[in-house]
């Protein structure tokens, strides 16, 4: 079983207990889309190729721009169906979709849409709603920080919070206790990156690195830190992007939470100041 497996199963190990534990499930349509039906306990649960038709329905809604639909389906193969053999497709499927839809213009259960008022820029409104200007940016295609009264932007307003993984070297990106993406990542050596419950206090872009007295730029090819810096309320530690790709999944760093910098820039864009971030060995 490979790392994101294992991390499946344990954020799912409850969803697991209840399923054998609940009446077993059949199918039937609802909106044109399949959904759960209770059934009488004597059922057996459905095989892999009933859960089969579910993935295949949920390719096709994503495929006809049925997202939210789409990612209805998936997150019922991965609650409910655990033993599905596809389940590690399901998951990254899953993944994919729920980073479509918050980087798009969607409206969700998540977002809001707030017509432009005189005196607003992006930074108030991501100080108002909890989000980040980039994220707000991306999700209304706006290239510069320039709105304009009226005008109606889509903005992200429910919380996340970060889950770090030591002894699988895993970050999850979560929404209460949705996971919705999965980041391999390097902790430190030595058990070195400290266990506990954090807050991200700074969020810095091309962040200066300052190693024992030298001041490093940027560019520096022996700047560590790569493109992004979100900061703990703990100081010296945070999680950065690296100049040292090949080491994403081992425990190899000096105690901060290590990603690649493509990936530390989408979650930069994601995390605003105050986000909670929980790290477990």
């Amino acid at each position: 079983m490979n790392k994101r497996n294992i991390i499946i199963a344990v954020v799912f190990i409850l969803a697991v207990a209840i399923f054998f534990l609940i009446p077993k499930k059949d199918h039937t349509r609802s909106g044109g889309v399949t959904v759960v039906k209770k059934s009488s306990s004597s059922e057996t649960q459905p095989s892999n190729q009933e859960v089969q038709k579910l993935y295949e329905e949920a390719t096709t809604l994503k495929q006809d721009g049925e997202f939210l639909k789409a990612k209805g389906l998936y997150k019922t193969i991965v609650m409910d169906y655990p033993y599905f053999e596809n389940i590690q497709a399901a998951q990254q499927e899953l993944e994919s979709l729920n980073m479509h839809i918050l980087f798009s213009n969607l409206e969700t259960d998540s977002t809001v849409l707030h017509e432009v008022v005189s005196g607003d820029t992006l930074g108030e409104l991501a100080k108002k709603y909890g989000t980040t200007i980039e994220l707000i940016k991306r999700s209304n295609n706006l290239n510069n920080n320039i709105i304009r009264i009226g005008q109606r932007l889509r903005i992200w307003q429910d919380a996340f919070n970060i889950y770090v993984d030591k002894s699988q070297n895993v970050l999850l990106l979560k929404k209460d206790d949705e996971v919705i993406k999965v980041y391999d990542v390097s902790t430190g050596s030595n058990s070195s990156t400290p266990v506990g419950t954090y807050t991200i206090t700074s969020r810095l872009m091309d962040p200066v690195w300052f190693n024992k007295g030298v001041v490093l730029p940027p560019e520096s090819p022996q700047n560590v830190l790569g493109t992004r810096w979100l900061g703990f309320n703990l100081p010296g530690y945070g999680i950065h992007g690296t100049i040292e790709p090949e080491t994403i999944g081992q425990q190899v760093t000096a105690g901060c939470v290590r990603m690649r910098n493509e990936e530390v820039e989408e979650l930069y864009s994601i995390i605003p100041i105050g986000t909670e971030v929980v790290i477990v060995n």
